[in-house]
């Protein structure tokens, strides 16, 4: 077309728009694991390291983030750096698995480090990512697990520090969990390399480093010396019959300001009335 006539002329150019893509769920009921005493061998199945923390679903939408409990509750305003992070990644949405965790120098997840970020909003903390279940209007949750892995992996090169994809081993279970308790860590948890997202079921299989029992705090000594606020735990146990017997003392290894929040935890539960049986 001459210069002249395209001034003239009355075609128009099309653009191309932005196709909004399908939004994730609201939330989904997590995976969870079942319990067994050894690792599971064979090339069917990765082994990830347990970690110590919160486990935690989050969400991202049109640049809006926000982190969910396993239970659903909405916890974005207490992790605001970490939701920050999550609002960053390259991808117009998306929804993650994983545990939110506080990182010793080692390298080990320690429970009261997140609960102290928790108490104080001070502390760094570490959400680790160890599956996908969304991503840009697509569900991935049929997917096979290696599958889902190598895209949150891509999904997370490049992030920062405060997310991290959780990796795996594959094969080898037994030797794994081995290795791991021998770094001291909790254990490790195994999962079917082509395994699809189940939420609510216990498909995943967890493995620990130490042969544990559950305890009721029925109640605390006083310090003595330089103790602060607590001298020892005093613990109990539910018999078959539902009989609360007292089980022993425990002293906390705590530091100060664990100490401080488990106390003023405690002081709202003191009752009148003996609860062991």
């Amino acid at each position: 077309m001459p210069k002249s006539d395209r001034a003239n002329s009355t075609e128009t150019i099309p653009t191309r728009r932005r196709v909004p893509l399908a939004s994730p769920p609201a939330w989904i009921k997590p995976e969870l694991a079942k319990l067994v005493e050894r690792a599971p061998d064979g090339p069917d199945w990765l082994h990830e390291l347990k970690l110590d923390g919160y486990r935690m679903h989050a969400g991202l939408d049109e640049g809006k983030a926000q982190i969910l409990t396993r239970r659903g509750n909405d916890w974005t305003e207490k992790y605001l750096a970490i939701v920050k992070s999550i609002a960053g990644l390259p991808a117009q949405n998306a929804y993650l698995d994983g545990e939110l965790c506080g990182v010793l120098a080692d390298g080990r997840t320690v429970f009261y480090l997140i609960q102290n970020a928790t108490d104080t909003g001070e502390g760094s903390l570490v959400f680790f990512l160890y599956d996908l279940l969304f991503l840009d209007g697509e569900n991935l949750t049929a997917l096979p697990l290696v599958d889902r892995k190598a895209r949150l992996a891509s999904l997370l090169d490049g992030a920062p520090d405060s997310l991290r994809y959780n990796d795996h081993q594959i094969g080898h279970g037994p030797a794994f969990h081995r290795l791991a308790c021998e770094h001291g860590v909790e254990g490790i948890v195994s999962k079917r390399t082509n395994g699809r997202y189940e939420p609510d079921r216990r498909t995943w299989l967890k493995i620990k480093c130490l042969n544990r029992e559950e305890f009721v705090v029925v109640g605390w000594s006083d310090p003595e010396g330089s103790r602060h606020r607590i001298g020892s735990l005093l613990l109990g146990y539910y018999t078959p019959e539902g009989k609360l017997i007292y089980a022993g003392r425990v002293g906390t290894g705590m530091p100060v300001a664990e100490l401080e929040r488990l106390w003023h935890r405690l002081q709202p539960l003191v009752v009148d009335k003996m609860p062991l049986a």
